[in-house]
């Protein structure tokens, strides 16, 4: 999903991670995103419904659509959130509000080149029951400190997402791209929504015990993580879920880490504790994203971590699957440790074959598609070529179906803009895919699959809803949305539906 700015094509790291990011960007054309949402659970939620945001409390599950380089009032790529609320019949244009920075009672000043919403994560923070929603503008220039990076907390409220409030940088001066990723979660287990967030050092900053609308926090630490710290790029995911099922959430950080023979993809556990995340990190197979859900109904969160490899050599990442895979990493009361499924497009009952460059797993989502209780899981291919003639780089999205036994290819699905039913054409770099998200909008038990293809007409990015029904997604009822539909400028590469917050 996410996030950048000057020049924000998707942020390559040196050596052999560049695998994956530099083969995206040159495929993408300036996507924003290295990958796309932040995975990270809502406090409170089960292990199969993760997501679910209710900004309104209304009973339905709301999201969050960010149009990263969106320009506002004139100013290029200054970015903006369109809020989309769940209803009976699920989310549509109009049932919708827009923020900025620009907004009424949002802090900031729309500028050139903020990208706001480049990351978004939700959670309660003030323990009002409503769901409020933090928001990374890490390239927001700060008062002497160029991209010296904000976060902002948008308030929910019987009317949705109102007003906000500014999180100060606890150190300023030890870093830039503050807010580079955020991540919502009890990870102390005092049943206050903490928040953790990245920047361009190796540590997380963890903010506890809730945040309160005048922006005081309960406390605020710094958690130093095994990640390489001489790219700027270095820490570029947070993940929050209950792994150990000890009512604390864990945090699993994403980055590169490098060794004797090159750079890799890095993915660490760090388990919730008493005092929050713990510095005792768990190395997990590397990969660009994660989510955690429970896959195989043991009460335990699993970690689901995308694009671990991508074959365009087959050298850039031990383990490498043709055109990338994501591993799934079983939780139990030790934490990651119960074993681990690899699934990639040459998996026996997914749809497709592996091809180089086709970066399956570039984002994943999890969520309870069928009603079974168990995690299903959603997986963008955003760079797989459509079936026509110049039709590269459209993009697919692939559903697997969790079971007992884990997850396998059995029952998988997936969907291009050329399956029967889906809205629109595959053509070149739609990146159909670019963030994916398994959330249960019209609240009958079943999560919906929404699909934001940034690239689509040359940067202006769509969102498409696929509805769950007879324990599947379908593509009867097919939601499009459109950025010129929904009050997003098309000036520019708004890259409309690049970041999913919900």
């Amino acid at each position: 999903m996410p996030k950048h700015k000057r020049t924000p094509a998707v942020r390559p790291g040196r050596g052999r991670i560049a695998a994956a990011t530099a083969a995206a960007a040159a495929l993408t054309g300036g996507l924003v995103s290295l990958s796309a949402g932040t995975a990270s659970a809502t406090p409170g939620a089960s292990a199969t419904q993760p997501h679910e945001a209710d900004f309104n409390l209304d009973g339905y599950p709301d999201v969050a659509v960010s149009s990263p380089e969106a320009s506002v009032g004139g100013h290029a790529k200054a970015g903006q959130i369109t809020v989309f609320y769940g209803s009976a019949n699920g989310i549509s244009a109009a049932k919708r509000a827009t923020l900025t920075q620009s907004s009424t009672g949002v802090p900031g000043t729309a500028e050139s080149g903020d990208l706001f919403g480049y990351v978004t994560s939700p959670g309660d923070f003030n323990r009002d029951g409503f769901t409020d929603l933090a928001v990374g503008t890490p390239y927001e220039d700060m008062p002497g400190d160029t991209d010296g990076g904000t976060v902002t907390i948008l308030w929910g409220s019987s009317a949705g997402l109102k007003g906000g409030t500014t999180i100060a940088d606890p150190a300023p001066s030890s870093h830039d791209r503050f807010g580079f990723d955020v991540a919502a979660g009890d990870f102390d287990g005092d049943g206050k929504t903490d928040l953790v967030t990245a920047d361009s050092s190796k540590s997380v900053r963890v903010f506890k015990s809730g945040i309160a609308k005048s922006g005081t926090v309960g406390s605020v630490t710094a958690v130093t993580t095994p990640v390489r710290a001489t790219s700027p790029y270095h820490l570029r995911k947070l993940t929050a879920g209950d792994v150990n099922a000890d009512g604390k959430d864990d945090l699993v950080v994403s980055g590169n880490n490098a060794t004797s023979d090159g750079d890799y993809l890095a993915n660490y556990y760090l388990p919730g504790t008493a005092s929050g995340p713990s510095a005792t990190a768990t190395a997990l197979p590397g990969g660009v994203i994660s989510d955690i859900g429970d896959i195989n109904g043991d009460g335990f969160g699993d970690v689901v971590t995308g694009l671990t490899s991508d074959a365009s050599n087959s050298e850039e990442q031990p383990g490498t699957s043709v055109g990338g895979d994501i591993h799934v990493t079983y939780g139990s009361a030790t934490g990651p440790d119960g074993g681990t499924t690899v699934i990639s497009q040459d998996t026996a009952g997914v749809p497709g074959t592996g091809e180089a460059s086709d970066l399956f797993g570039w984002e994943v989502s999890v969520g309870d598609i069928n009603g079974d209780g168990l995690s299903d899981i959603a997986v963008g291919t955003l760079a797989e070529d459509g079936a026509a003639s110049g039709s590269g780089d459209s993009g697919a999205v692939t559903v697997l179906y969790g079971s007992a036994s884990g997850v396998t290819g059995t029952g998988a699905q997936t969907f291009t803009q050329d399956t029967a039913g889906v809205p629109g054409t595959s053509e070149y770099k739609d990146a159909f895919g670019t963030d994916v998200l398994l959330s249960d909008f019209n609240a009958d038990g079943r999560s919906d699959l929404t699909i934001g293809a940034g690239g689509e007409n040359e940067g202006n990015g769509a969102v498409t809803v696929l509805k769950s029904s007879g324990g599947r997604i379908t593509t009867t009822g097919a939601v499009s949305l459109s950025p010129s539909a929904v009050g997003v400028s098309t000036s520019g590469t708004p890259q409309f539906g690049s970041v999913f917050g919900g």
